[in-house]
């Protein structure tokens, strides 16, 4: 049989699929390559369902005794703000603020005015009708977590509070970065919190709200940014 005819023949299905470098040759690989994919990417699906369940869960053996493996897949990125039978809702506004120090030619350290990224952040989501996820949820969330795992106090006494740390400060030092021209070695959080008022009576008797709370963190060193 000629080429020509040996290739239609293969087109109508009635010729030898077999040929040595022909159709069927490649589909073997090909389909073999294709459900391995799809099986890594079912199975990868499959372990994040897990454990962001086991994450949001209330506590049992299984999300105890793999509470390290959980938590080291679910921050910062899948962080989750709920939990299951046991809504959390916010009780507290949080308003952050920070400030740069840069160090002059002279070796006299210059401190910039208290820029509020909270304010940035509301901003953009207030002008855009499709805000994003990120200026919604990051700072928030960061400091959430760096609550979590610090309490009332500013050191570390576990490797992911130190990356927390270093989360929250990753960000306040791009949201200047982006807003303020000029360079700083080191920065400074200043976290005012505004509890919310709780729910009045119909009669409009109800508790007195809480006043409000400031707390500074230290000085963090941050890599030299210059803008």
């Amino acid at each position: 049989m000629e080429e020509g005819e040996r290739f239609g023949a293969v087109l109508d299905g009635s010729g030898d699929l077999d040929t040595p470098g022909g159709p069927s040759t490649l589909r073997g690989p090909l389909k073999a390559g294709l459900w391995t994919a799809i099986t890594l990417c079912l199975t990868t699906v499959m372990i994040h369902v897990l454990l962001v369940f086991l994450h949001v869960a209330p506590a049992n053996p299984v999300s105890q005794q793999y509470r390290q493996q959980v938590d080291s897949w679910v921050y910062p990125l899948f962080e989750q703000d709920w939990r299951l039978f046991a809504p959390n809702p916010e009780s507290v506004n949080w308003n952050i603020s920070v400030r740069t120090r840069h160090t002059g030619p002279d070796g006299s350290a210059h401190v910039s005015p208290w820029f509020d990224i909270t304010a940035v952040d509301e901003s953009a989501v207030e002008h855009d009708p499709f805000p994003s996820h990120t200026n919604q949820n990051m700072l928030r969330r960061a400091w959430s977590a760096y609550l979590q795992n610090y309490g009332g106090g500013d050191v570390p006494t576990s490797q992911r509070a130190v990356m927390m740390q270093e989360y929250l400060r990753n960000i306040a030092a791009a949201r200047v970065a982006a807003h303020r021209p000029g360079s700083f070695e080191s920065l400074q959080l200043r976290v005012v919190a505004v509890p919310i008022p709780a729910s009045k009576a119909p009669d409009g008797t109800g508790p007195s709200p809480a006043p409000a709370n400031t707390r500074y963190l230290p000085w963090w060193k941050v890599s030299s940014h210059r803008y």
